[in-house]
């Protein structure tokens, strides 16, 4: 049993810790960061999961992006520490925080990740849609938190700094 509760700056650091864990050196690199930097989380909806004893065993964060003028959410990271993987915790994580992200309002989400596996919670390429290089077309994902939201936008995703424009 895992206790999901938001983020807090107090789990910034360790949730930084269990994403340098999980992902290769250099994920900070990647092009998505690169619309993070700088910008803070959408705080409703970045989650961590701690197990009874209040161990630290996954987290997602979201970001504010745009594409064509409108707002969408960049999902990731997204991690399970190690120890806890193949219990549940990552589909927890996913369908909590898109079911917080629908509640509040947005409409869609987007990520950069491998479609068998995020294919399972309604991510699908998306065509038109370009993250800034070097991000392999076929990894740039969408899910319609609302329907037909990606319906008809095209191009390049961009940093949506107050996550209200």
């Amino acid at each position: 049993m895992f206790e999901l509760t938001q983020e807090t700056p107090d789990d910034w650091w360790e949730v930084e810790a269990l994403y340098d864990l999980c992902f290769a050196p250099g994920r900070e690199a990647l092009s998505s960061y690169r619309l993070r930097d700088g910008i803070a989380p959408v705080a409703d909806l970045s989650l961590v999961a701690r197990d009874p004893d209040g161990i630290l065993a996954g987290a997602i964060r979201f970001w504010p992006v745009r594409v064509a003028a409108k707002k969408a959410l960049l999902l990731g990271p997204i991690a399970v520490h190690p120890t806890r993987q193949a219990e549940g915790l990552g589909g927890l994580l996913m369908r909590e925080s898109l079911d917080l992200a629908r509640k509040a309002g947005w409409q869609r989400v987007l990520l950069v990740g491998d479609a068998p596996y995020y294919g399972r919670f309604g991510f699908a390429k998306l065509d038109g849609v370009e993250m800034p290089p070097p991000t392999n077309p076929e990894r740039v994902l969408g899910h319609a938190l609302a329907p037909d939201a990606w319906r008809g936008i095209s191009g390049t995703v961009e940093r949506l700094a107050d996550g209200k424009s």
